[in-house]
C-alpha cells in the first residue's frame, strides 16, 4: 500500500531546544507549515525513546539542576549550625558548629529520601514536556511522534511506535537530533550507568558510588551523591585535573572544593574493569598515575565520559551528507549541510554544545530560510556554567586563550576570599573571581568565577562584555554592598601582566 505523502515548508527532526525553537519561529513569525518529528516521551533515551525538550529539559540541564538543589541542603543544614539554628533537636552554632562535617554537624545532618526527590522531578519533567509539545501546537506546529529519518533530499520518512509509516516532503529539512551518551570500552561496562539512568535512580546504592569523569556531568553528579549519599563518593579521571577547557586556576579551585566537601578525587587514573560481585556489589578495577594497579569496591559505578552526535539511522550518508570526524554533521556558517535544502543545528553539529546555543541557532536558521535574510549565529562571548558545588561561570576568553590569541600584554586580576556567609558557618572554602584584560585596549576579555551564586552573577557581566566593557569602566560601576559580586568592579591591583604571543588587536 503506497504511504500518502504530506507537504510542508520545513520538517524538522528533533523536538529538543534547537528543533523546537526553529519550527516555531518558522511557523509563527514567517507563516511556514512546519512539522516536528520526535520519539515518544521516556525518562532514558533510546532507539525509541525520546520526547518533547529534548536532553536538556528530561534527562539534562534541567533534572540534574533540580538535583543539585536537593543536594545542596545537605551542606546548608551544615552551615545553618553556625547562624544559631538546632537540627534534629541538636544545640545551635557557635565555635561548635565547624563547617566541613564535624562529628556534630554528621550528626544532626537530617536523613535525605532520594527516592521522594526523584519522585518530584519526575513530575516537574512530565509537566515540561507536555509544556513543548504545547508551545509547538501553539504556534501551528504538526507535532509528530515516531522515529524520522530522510527518505531524499526533500522527504522525511516517520516510523510511530505501532509501526505506521508517513512520509512527510518539506522544501527545508531540519536536523536537530542532539546527541547520545557514550561510556569508555571497558570490560564489565555494561554494569557502570549513564548520567541518564542516574537522574532515573529509584534509589542509591548500599554503598560507595564512583564517578568516572572530569568534565560537567562528572563534576555535577559528584556533588549531587555526596550531598544525598550517606557513604562515599569518588571521582576518577585520567587527566591531571577536572574540567579540561575552562581557565586553569578555576580548575584548580573546583578540584580543592571538591576534595574539601569530601569527595574522594583521583585524578591521573585509567579504569580498566568493572567486575560485579553481587547486585549492587562491584569493584572498579584502575591504574594509577605511575601505572600502579588499584580498585575500588562500590555499590555503583557511573560513567560520565562523554557525548557523540546522534545520527545513527538518518539515512544522512547515503544521501551525502557530511560528516566530520567526530560523527557531527558538517555545516557551514548558515547550518546548511552538503546537501541543498537540509539543515543542522544544536549539539549533533557539534560546535558548542549548549542549550541557549542551540535556541540561537534555531533562530538563526528560521531567519535564514524563511525570512529572506542569511544569518550566522554569533559565538562571541558566549556564557557558561558548571553546576558543581559552589559552581563555576564563565565567559569570554580564559587566560591560555588570550594569551594565544592578541598581541601586546594580557593583565590578569584575579581574587580569593572567603564568603561572608562561611565568616559565620566556618566553612574552609574561598571563592575565586578573575578577570582578563587586553592591556593596550583595557578591553575585558574574559570573567571567571568559582562561588556561590556564580552563574547568575555570570549572566550580568556576559551583556558587559557583548558590549565591550573596558576594565575602566568596569572600575568606574558602584558595587552592591555586601555582595560577592562587588568584587568584580572593586578588582584594583592587578595580579600580574603576562606577554601574549597572538596577532590579533582590539
Amino acid at each position: 500500500m503506497a504511504v500518502p505523502e504530506e507537504q510542508y515548508d520545513l520538517v524538522t527532526i528533533g523536538a529538543g531546544s534547537g528543533g523546537v525553537r526553529a519550527s516555531r519561529f518558522a511557523a509563527s513569525l514567517y507563516g511556514a507549515k512546519v512539522a516536528c518529528v520526535e520519539l515518544p516521551f521516556g525518562f532514558i533515551a533510546s532507539e525509541a525513546i525520546g520526547g518533547a525538550g529534548g536532553t536538556c529539559v528530561i534527562r539534562g540541564c534541567v533534572p540534574k539542576k533540580l538535583l543539585v538543589y536537593g543536594a545542596a541542603f545537605s551542606e546548608e543544614f551544615a552551615d545553618a549550625r553556625g547562624f544559631g539554628w538546632a537540627l534534629n533537636g541538636g544545640g545551635g552554632g557557635g565555635d561548635t558548629a565547624a563547617a566541613n562535617g564535624t562529628a556534630a554537624a554528621a550528626a544532626a545532618k537530617p536523613v535525605h529520601d532520594w527516592a521522594s526527590l526523584v519522585k518530584l522531578k519526575n513530575k516537574e519533567i512530565t509537566r515540561l514536556n507536555t509544556t513543548y509539545g504545547n508551545i509547538l501546537k501553539s504556534a501551528g506546529v504538526t507535532f509528530i511522534e515516531g522515529r524520522g529519518s530522510l527518505a531524499d533530499a526533500t522527504t522525511v520518512e516517520v516510523t510511530g511506535a505501532d509501526g505506521s509509516k508517513r512520509r512527510l516532503r518539506a522544501k527545508h529539512i531540519l536536523v536537530a537530533t542532539g546527541g547520545v551518551v557514550t561510556k569508555i570500552p571497558i570490560e564489565g561496562a555494561e554494569h557502570a550507568i549513564i548520567s541518564d539512568d542516574a537522574l532515573a535512580l529509584e534509589a542509591l546504592p548500599p554503598g560507595p558510588i564512583v564517578v568516572l569523569g572530569a568534565g560537567y556531568i562528572a563534576t555535577e553528579f559528584a556533588g549531587i551523591f555526596r550531598g544525598t549519599h550517606r557513604h562515599p563518593v569518588h571521582i576518577m579521571f585520567r587527566g591531571d585535573k577536572v574540567l579540561r577547557g575552562f581557565d586553569e586556576e578555576c580548575r584548580d579551585q573546583v578540584q580543592e572544593n571538591l576534595t574539601r566537601r569530601g569527595i574522594h578525587v583521583h585524578p591521573g587514573c585509567k579504569p580498566t574493569r568493572i567486575e560485579k560481585k553481587d547486585e549492587q556489589q562491584y569493584v572498579l578495577h584502575y591504574t594509577d598515575e605511575r601505572g600502579e594497579a588499584g580498585q575500588i569496591e562500590c555499590g555503583l559505578v557511573m560513567m560520565a565520559t562523554g557525548r557523540k552526535p546522534r545520527v545513527e539511522g538518518l539515512g544522512l550518508e547515503a544521501l551525502g551528507v557530511e560528516l566530520d570526524s567526530a560523527g557531527a554533521i558538517k555545516v557551514d556558517e548558515f547550518s546548511r549541510t552538503s546537501v541543498p535544502g537540509i539543515w543542522a543545528v544544536g549539539d549533533v553539529t557539534n560546535r558548542i554544545n549548549l542549550t541557549p546555543v542551540a535556541l540561537m541557532e534555531g533562530m538563526a536558521f528560521a531567519k535564514s530560510a524563511f525570512g529572506g535574510e542569511l544569518t550566522k549565529p554569533d559565538y562571541r562571548n558566549v556564557a557558561s556554567a558548571v553546576f558543581c558545588q559552589p559552581p563555576l561561570a564563565t565567559v569570554g576568553y580564559t587566560e591560555a586563550q588570550a594569551i594565544k590569541e592578541f598581541s601586546g600584554n594580557i593583565d590578569v586580576y584575579v581574587t580569593r576570599f572567603r564568603p561572608m556567609k562561611y565568616t559565620i558557618s566556618g566553612r574552609d572554602e574561598k571563592t575565586l573571581m578573575k578577570l582578563i584584560v587586553h592591556a593596550e585596549s583595557d578591553k575585558v576579555l574574559g570573567c571567571h568565577m568559582v562561588g556561590p551564586d556564580s552563574a547568575e552573577i555570570m549572566q550580568g557581566l556576559a551583556i558587559a562584555l557583548r558590549c565591550g566593557a573596558t576594565k575602566a569602566q568596569f572600575d568606574a560601576t558602584v558595587g552592591i554592598h555586601p555582595t560577592a559580586a562587588e568584587e568584580f568592579v572593586t578588582m584594583r591591583s592587578r595580579t600580574r601582566t603576562v606577554p601574549a604571543t597572538g596577532t590579533s588587536k582590539l
